[in-house]
């Protein structure tokens, strides 16, 4: 009965999936035929059902009468046509969001006493039952970290004022729910609706020019005012609310263990746009909004604090914070008048320092100069109405607002500062021939330069004159440095402590980084021999040659005393990223996810040699084919071994949208990462020694040795390759979509080595390939099957029992699900020469196959991702839509390609190819 209960349970919640996305689209046909006449409904009718028919059953006749009406489509309706499918997976993407809090919802509801897995209370719970003490769950909440760093990587094809209409529509459509509407009500819902769906028609999807970097700034600051500022501390309150519920004999408040990070603004890798005026900018903007949200929250306090003394007593302490706000402050126009209700005196008080904060012309008994000042005085009041038992509202207002000065403090978001290896070593060849210490620096083996730069590092005296002229590049890179250290002044120490070094191939790199830190102040050695450093080197080790070099980089460091030296001796702790994408494109999926694994552990024994704990910074993308997975996923598929010192990952693109944009989906997504890292930290904290592992990790070494010659065999060797992929895919053109500020590649070069990750898997995601996501997976794990039977049962084993190579399978089968080889030879007409695109489309055609039949057997399933029969239907479901976009942008293209090789242009022809990138992306999803 329970199993028919929840089946029904599902069946129900599903129908009302279906049932939203019938009445979006209804809704998008009445604006359709509003906008465009009945004949324009029955174009996108016909397209789509010819589509539907051909997924249910391929038949060659009608797929080449599809292609026909496709082909044959009057520019003008084409245009519409294209927008209809791309505005629909809008529609359904909202209604699949929407149903997910739903789930969640219908689950908390029904479920009566029993708990959610994956839920905070679900990990407490397990706790409890293992007897872990609570002095050993205070030890794991002291270890785990985890921060959230967004990025402004251009993967997300959506304009903000598109998005601001999709949060309207997913608000609307929430209230079809609410079984108390009348008729009438509902009436009204739908003709609100037909309003926000008219909108998003009439509202240009395609941006008119790049985003500059500032404008990249308030998108990302965007998701902490709509969502994180209030939904980041209620993770935190539910994590408390658990601990106390099953040790109920402990005080407990937690450490802040986890936060949000970002690049935006920081991150000038290849970017000249961000310069040190815009990260100081930037810098000013997380304030303003950290600022702005205080006091909104202070404002809302003010509401509840109508306790009066003639009623209550207060803490002496409180009125004597008055008295010294009062003495400060006056009695301004905007504080309270009522002196029997003092909170509100103090509130009021509050919101006129953080009023003044950041005021330099202001005294600093009037404003707050840093977020400790704020916090003891909220921590005050807090403790003034428990004293006569206020504890809702001190819990409910005062203990949150608190949390989230803890978090946010004045600088909202610590900033991490990001440049090319390349640009240090340019700067620093310069900077040291004028000084006369060394006349080409960049010809000096690495072991000399750690020798000079180890040196410069001992030595007080600088490298820089104020009286020497320093070329762009090199003022500007000395510029930064000195904006770190005026902001860590201005905006406290956390606002920026991390400066990545991308492409980091020797110790010198980061040697570099800590040689101009000393020019600007930010590491000093006393004259006693301590060392204070504000800023850490963080070495980005993106391909697999940098991965495999990265433990000796990491001992040569280490065993400098001046490097050694930044780290807190007390408990010594290095940041290391690893860059997912740059690692796939240069050795494909299958090494690429093994390589790290084997780069984090070999970097971690390196690191235990000197005791020294790493905080690995996972560079994972939003696509599978740049290490893009669930959050929770992503922190459970570390080796335990390896999260001692605390996890930073990645939040980018279309991701930030799709995890972040509603509250009730951020919320769950920011708990099962929770979730997530107290497992992680509890295996870590008692580790089981697995022997099948040593054997599994030998096997799992020779099958991605065999998928690394077969990816690199065609990317790197096939010398046609190369064309195929600039001609068959929409690269040139993706190119042409204003999504980001930064430039798709890092020179102005057509090698494929300078190409950037993210272009290159956006491209083969349009195509429907999804190549690097998934080839060469066939080959590697051929390699060990071998059509031997005893060989495919312990790949079957492994999947089972083996969570790093599940996820890896899981991974490779989502994207084979999502690639579609039929619509991929499509784009093979793009090719100039139609024998080379034959021949490269062939080679990865046997290759899909190949993967597709070894996972579907070392799985056990019937169908890819009958093992998530619900993206599995979402798949399903959105083909028949996509398939019409991919048509038309084969067309599309070929007939601008064309015009352009005759040296004519069309800027309608080009928004329509631009449309059908957005459709797509919004179609497919997880592009980038």
């Amino acid at each position: 009965m329970i199993e028919n209960g929840a089946s029904l349970q599902k069946q129900t919640a599903n129908n009302l999936l279906r049932r939203d996305v019938r009445f979006l689209g209804q809704i998008l046909g009445e604006v359709l035929v509003h906008q465009g006449g009945q004949d324009l409904l029955d174009v996108v009718e016909k397209i789509r059902e010819m589509s539907k028919s051909l997924r249910a059953h391929y038949v060659p006749e009608i797929y080449e009468e599809f292609k026909h009406t496709i082909r044959s489509l009057d520019p003008e309706i084409r245009h519409q046509v294209i927008r209809a499918f791309a505005i629909y997976f809008q529609l359904v993407n909202i209604a699949e969001q929407n149903h997910r809090i739903r789930r969640k919802r219908d689950y908390e509801r029904t479920s009566g006493e029993s708990i959610q897995p994956g839920s905070i209370e679900s990990v407490v719970q397990e706790l409890k039952h293992q007897n872990l003490p609570k002095d050993e769950v205070q030890e794991i909440l002291q270890t785990i970290s985890l921060e959230l760093v967004m990025t402004a990587h251009p993967t997300e094809a959506m304009r903000r004022a598109v998005l601001d209409i999709n949060l309207r529509i997913s608000s609307d459509v929430m209230q079809l729910d609410d079984p108390s509407l009348t008729y009438r009500e509902r009436e009204q819902l739908h003709e609100k609706l037909l309003g926000e769906v008219l909108n998003l028609w009439q509202t240009d999807e395609l941006r008119d020019r790049k985003p500059t970097v500032i404008d990249e700034v308030r998108n990302g600051l965007y998701f902490f005012d709509e969502t994180l500022f209030n939904v980041l501390p209620d993770v935190y309150l539910e994590l408390e609310r658990c601990l106390s519920k099953y040790y109920p004999q402990e005080e407990w408040h937690v450490p802040s263990f986890l936060k949000f990070g970002s690049w935006i603004g920081g991150d000038r890798d290849g970017n000249p746009s961000v310069t040190s005026k815009v990260t100081w900018e930037t810098l000013g903007l997380h304030r303003q909004l950290a600022l702005q949200k205080y006091e909104e929250q202070l404002k809302e306090t003010v509401k509840q604090m109508s306790f009066s003394k003639n009623i209550v007593n207060v803490s002496d302490e409180l009125l004597e914070s008055i008295q010294k706000d009062r003495d400060a402050l006056g009695n301004t126009q905007d504080v309270w008048r009522n002196e029997k209700e003092p909170y509100r005196i103090k509130v009021t008080y509050m919101i006129e320092k953080i009023h003044n904060t950041g005021n330099p012309a202001i005294s600093d008994s009037q404003k707050y100069n840093n977020p400790d000042e704020f916090i003891q005085d909220l921590r005050i009041m807090d403790k003034s109405l428990r004293g006569h038992y206020a504890n809702y509202v001190a819990d409910e207002y005062i203990k949150k607002l608190i949390r989230q000065a803890e978090l946010f403090g004045f600088h909202l978001a610590a900033l991490d500062i990001r440049q090319h290896s390349k640009e240090h070593e340019m700067a620093m060849t310069e900077i040291l021939a004028k000084m006369g210490i060394a006349s080409d620096y960049n010809k000096l083996s690495e072991d000399d330069k750690v020798a000079l730069l180890s040196s410069l590092l001992d030595e007080p005296r600088p490298i820089t004159s104020p009286y020497l002229q320093y070329s762009e590049n090199t003022q500007e890179c000395l510029d930064v440095y000195k904006t770190v250290q005026r902001a860590q002044v201005e905006f406290g120490r956390n606002c920026i402590s991390s400066y990545l070094i991308s492409m980091t191939a020797g110790a010198s790199d980061l040697l570099e980084v800590l040689v101009f830190a000393k020019e600007a102040g930010l590491y000093r050695k006393e004259a006693d021999g301590t060392v204070t450093s504000t800023i850490q080197s963080v070495p980005l080790f993106e391909t697999i040659d940098d991965l495999h070099a990265a433990p000796e980089i990491m001992t040569t460091l280490l065993d400098i005393p001046a490097y050694r030296a930044t780290l807190d001796p007390a408990a010594p702790l290095h940041e290391i990223m690893l860059g997912y994408s740059d690692s796939n494109k240069d050795g494909g999926v299958i090494t690429a996810n093994w390589e790290l694994r084997m780069a984090l552990q070999n970097i971690t024994k390196a690191a235990q040699k000197f005791g020294v704990k790493l905080k690995f910074f996972h560079g994972r993308g939003g696509a599978l084919g740049r290490g893009g997975m669930p959050l929770n996923r992503s922190i459970l598929a570390q080796p335990a071994e390896t999260i001692g010192g605390g996890i930073k990952i990645t939040e980018q693109g279309e991701v930030l949208s799709s995890r972040y944009s509603l509250q009730g989906i951020a919320y769950r997504s920011l708990e099962q990462a929770t979730f997530a890292l107290v497992k992680a930290a509890t295996l870590a904290h008692d580790p089981q020694i697995d022997e099948s592992d040593v054997k599994w990790e030998s096997i799992m070494k020779g099958i991605s040795q065999h998928a690394q010659t077969k990816y690199q065999d065609l990317i790197f060797r096939d010398e046609d390759f190369l064309t195929f992929f600039k001609e068959s895919t929409p690269l040139p053109e993706v190119g042409e979509l204003n999504i980001g500020s930064r430039p798709s590649k890092r020179k102005n070069s057509d090698r494929f080595e300078d190409l950037r990750a993210i272009p290159w898997v956006f491209a083969w995601t349009q195509s429907r390939y999804l190549l690097p996501a998934w080839y060469a997976a066939g080959s590697g794990l051929q390699s060990f099957y071998q059509n031997k039977p005893e060989n495919l049962e312990i790949l079957k084993q492994m999947y089972e029992e083996w969570s790093f190579f599940r996820s890896m399978i899981d991974n490779v089968q989502m994207a084979l699900a999502k690639s579609d080889m039929l619509i991929a030879k499509e784009y093979g007409s793009l090719v100039k020469e139609p024998q080379l695109a034959e021949r490269i489309y062939t080679l990865i055609k046997e290759e899909y196959d190949l993967s597709s039949s070894l996972i579907l057997q070392i799985t056990g399933q019937k169908e890819i991702l009958d093992n998530v029969p619900v993206i599995q239907e979402s798949i399903r479901l959105r083909n028949p839509y996509v398939d019409p976009l991919s048509y038309m942008q084969v067309e599309l293209i070929k007939e601008l390609r064309e015009q352009r090789d005759r040296d004519e242009d069309d800027a309608i022809l080009l928004r329509e190819v631009l449309l059908t990138i957005n459709g797509i992306a919004a179609g497919l999803r997880n592009t980038g």
